[in-house]
């Protein structure tokens, strides 16, 4: 696959491939770090792993999801939609809980 807005490929990169079972195949590099690991209902198969002071902890070392070239659209909808419920929840903020919005404009944003 060629290089593009939606696809690039590092094979120089000594991690690469940084996922078993995609040997051979289109590897999309875009999603190195993938932006949707801070949300649980994430659109990859996560396991969860508890750490020894009995936090549960998302594990995706076996998720090949977001290096997979077809789902470029996917991923993007997904960031979508939660920065629209994001937008949303903040602005009932702003009318409801105006200092809290401020806090957030100034601290957060």
């Amino acid at each position: 696959m060629e290089a593009s807005y939606r696809f690039f490929e590092n094979k120089d990169c000594k991690y690469f491939p940084c996922h078993q079972g995609m040997e051979g195949a289109d590897f999309n590099c875009l999603f190195c770090y993938c932006p949707m690991n801070p949300y649980a209902d994430c659109l990859g198969n996560p396991t969860y792993i508890t750490n020894r002071y009995g936090k549960r902890i998302k594990d995706c070392t076996n998720c090949t999801f977001p290096h997979r070239p077809q789902n470029y659209d996917a991923i993007m909808d997904f960031l979508k939609n939660k920065n629209q419920a994001k937008q949303y929840l903040f602005g009932i903020m702003r009318f409801s809980f105006p200092k809290t919005y401020n806090f957030y404009n100034k601290y957060l944003k």
